[in-house]
């Protein structure tokens, strides 16, 4: 029970919070909850702390929108708290589309779809492309131009109101990540994502790979959907530092040789140092 609770204990930590949250948001609307209500662009907590995209607010800004202070503040509290935890802990831990990506990735992975695939020629770089050209949309039309397209928001709307494009959304993501590009939407695509990897690009929490206890199964790599920023495994210990890992932790879980875990970037700094030091001397 034990071995099967450290295979999934971050796994489920993340489909409960997921889950949660649209459980909460689904419950504002239906019930008249007052703990978190609105949408994934902005909501308020507790009928009292606002929360916003600050991705959507840079969008709109961007448009030539006016915004309300509390909007603002909102868009400040949610990069902040992605300026420590790191930004992209937002697409495995709160983003609706990662439960699909998730399951197509899986099932590539059961089916063998690697085995057959052609090895697809993408850039990851591509989500940035699509990032500056939804600001540079949103400039020209005076629109928040990625909001009016976004399948995140048509799922998190769905769950919410009523499923209507959003079905749709899932379906063609589940099916373009399964049979077309591996990790396609979130991996490659997905402007929100090359968002947060610029805003947590020097965020706090990082997975730490110890390469003393490296056995070089390649398990983590397996199941990561960031590769390549496990560029180090086997190689040296230090923090992944790259601004586009997750934080899902599932190289943690997999990984039967304590070589992988969480660390505060800072303490490692600081050690590393301190060790340095005491070598010189």
């Amino acid at each position: 029970m034990s071995t099967l609770w450290n295979k999934y204990r971050y796994l489920l930590f993340r489909r409960t919070t997921q889950v949660g949250l649209l459980f909460l948001y689904f419950g504002a609307n239906a019930w008249g909850w007052t703990i978190l209500m609105g949408n994934l662009s902005s909501s308020v907590l507790f009928d009292i702390v606002p929360l916003s995209d600050p991705y959507a607010v840079l969008q709109m800004i961007i448009a030539g929108a006016a915004l309300a202070a509390d909007v603002l503040i909102g868009a400040l509290i949610i990069t902040m708290f992605y300026l420590v935890v790191g930004g992209r802990a937002f697409c495995s831990w709160v983003c609706p589309i990662n439960l699909v990506t998730d399951a197509a990735a899986l099932l590539r992975r059961k089916i063998g779809v690697d085995n057959f695939a052609k090895r697809q020629p993408a850039s990851r770089n591509i989500r940035y492309w699509v990032l500056g050209l939804s600001l540079l949309i949103s400039f020209a039309m005076g629109v928040a131009a990625f909001e009016f397209i976004s399948p995140i928001s048509m799922v998190h709307r769905g769950v919410i109101f009523g499923f209507g494009f959003g079905w749709a959304a899932m379906l063609i993501i589940f099916l373009f990540d399964l049979f077309v590009l591996k990790n396609g939407w979130c991996g490659h695509i997905c402007p929100l994502g090359g968002f947060y990897s610029l805003v947590g690009k020097n965020s706090l929490v990082r997975v730490h790979h110890s390469e003393e206890n490296c056995t070089l199964c390649m398990k983590c790599k397996v199941v990561c959907p960031e590769q390549q920023v496990l560029y180090m495994i086997g190689k040296e210990s230090i923090p992944v530092l790259s601004a586009e890992c997750t934080n899902c932790a599932r190289c943690i879980e997999v990984c039967d040789d304590d070589a992988l875990g969480f660390s505060i970037r800072k303490l490692v700094n600081d050690k590393k140092r301190e060790s340095n030091n005491e070598n010189n001397d």
